[in-house]
């Protein structure tokens, strides 16, 4: 184990690196197509109202354990739980969840870095619509492409890691997140000045309710309930460890706000950019996954500049995708550190090699292993896997999380209180046990049934 804990430098290097950790692909990949499928605005106040109710409660649990325990999540219940209990089993869960989310994780932020260089390079310049479509198919079909930006990826970001906490993964996930939130602001305000622009701002920021009859209320709250959920990143231990790298001057409830704040401001910018491009050029922005890497481009080779517009927006994925990718290698990382006497450098080569390899079913799924199609025709090893961490591994990790700090078995509610509430700042309510304890935990329940009856039982 350790023998000393590293610490962030600065209270605004653990709030960017933990917002970090929670933004990425679902924020400007799924959350826009999403919200332009479910109507818009209606949707968006909905998905900011579960995130207060479910979102930072569960981000709370999961600072408190982190900061309380001093460990990752492969060591934090062991040191938590009451004797005799086994609570600490839920470790090979975590650390599964966060191995998992980056074997397909790592290809698709490739895919993004790809993107970067193509559109910077003037590649979808002349194409016409058909033809970018094309194009993606063309890098699906290719596992040495994929493999090779996959790999870079790994590289890029373990060698991140390998600085440290505050020289590595503090320093520059700090600059890639500011650069990330300029990059929006100018994106969005480009996006909003085009001709025709006005009526993509006017669908996003105007509720219109009646798309709440058209799909059916339930339907509604389901999407909005499992995008406030997921956004997060909880439910793997990947945001308690950034718990175990800050001190206790600062109570934890402010501290999970501003997290969620960014984290939504970058989900809101992402919609601010997608949906004024889409209405001025006539594009459907409920397109699905393909609107990131087939309609986009199509938006940006009709606009004026559009290769530069193109390459910025590929640059912000870039550092989207990055920041999650960092923050759960650090994660791996630390599992490693907790458990063993192994040196940081270690561990960091050996994972190296084991996230390449894990990474490859994902890269061959879309070519050499394409008859592999588990949900059916259409699907691929990535929904395989997004599958068993988003829809298994999160909300039952949750749900954990949620009554190891709620009931008398586990850590308990007045351990909880007393370590999220420790220091200056905004205190969670203890009016709200009753909701914490019972009510919370089957909404997540519900999320988890409710997951399995869409993937296997609807229409």
């Amino acid at each position: 184990m350790e023998q000393k804990r590293e610490k962030f430098s600065s209270r605004l290097g653990f709030i960017l690196i933990s917002a970090g950790c929670a933004i990425g692909l679902g924020n400007v990949w799924k959350f826009p197509y999403i919200t332009g499928q479910y109507g818009g605005a209606a949707f968006v106040l909905i998905y900011i109202a579960f995130l207060i109710l479910m979102g930072i409660p569960i981000l709370v649990a999961e600072l408190a354990v982190g900061r309380a325990s001093q460990q990752s999540i492969a060591r934090a219940m062991d040191v938590l739980e009451p004797k005799g209990t086994k609570w600490h089993w839920y470790k090979y869960f975590g650390m599964a969840g966060n191995y998992l989310l980056m074997m397909f994780y790592t290809t698709v932020s490739g895919w993004m870095l790809y993107y970067f260089f193509k559109m910077s390079a003037g590649g979808f310049v002349g194409l016409d619509a058909a033809g970018v479509g094309e194009a993606f198919d063309t890098m699906l079909g290719r596992p040495g492409l994929m493999t090779f930006f996959m790999v870079l990826t790994v590289l890029i970001c373990f060698t991140i890691c390998a600085r440290g906490l505050q020289a590595g993964v503090e320093k520059i996930t700090k600059v890639m997140m500011l650069l990330l939130f300029a990059l929006m602001v100018v994106l969005a305000v480009r996006s909003a000045l085009l001709d025709g622009g006005e009526a993509g701002l006017e669908f996003y920021l105007k509720p219109n309710f009646s798309a709440l009859q058209e799909y059916g209320l339930l339907e509604v709250l389901f999407a909005a309930l499992g995008q406030a959920f997921f956004t997060l990143s909880i439910g793997i231990g990947a945001i308690a460890i950034f718990g175990s790298y800050i001190d206790k001057s600062r109570s934890l409830p402010g501290e999970a706000v501003l997290i969620t704040i960014l984290d939504t401001f970058v989900a809101f910018m992402a919609g601010m950019i997608i949906f004024p491009a889409c209405f001025a050029y006539e594009v459907n922005p409920g397109e699905g996954p393909s609107l990131i890497f087939v309609t986009l481009p199509n938006v940006f080779n009709n606009m004026p500049g559009g290769r530069l517009w193109g390459a910025l927006f590929f640059l912000f994925m870039c550092f989207a995708s990055f920041s999650t990718v960092i923050a759960v290698f650090q994660n791996i990382i630390s599992f490693a550190t907790d458990l063993t006497n192994a040196s940081r450098k270690k561990v960091i080569l050996i994972n190296i090699v084991v996230m390449i390899l894990l990474s490859m079913p994902c890269v061959l799924g879309y070519n050499l292993w394409s008859g592999f199609q588990p949900f059916g025709e259409g699907s691929a090893v990535l929904d395989f896997e997004d599958f068993l961490v988003s829809q298994n591994i999160l909300p039952l990790g949750s749900l954990i999380f949620v009554l190891f700090c709620s009931w008398k078995m586990g850590w308990g509610w007045d351990n909880f209180i007393a370590e999220a509430n420790c220091g200056t700042g905004m205190k969670f309510p203890s009016w709200l046990r009753l909701y914490f304890k019972w009510i919370l935990p089957l909404i997540v329940l519900f999320i988890f049934v409710m997951g399995y009856y869409s993937k296997f039982f609807s229409a």
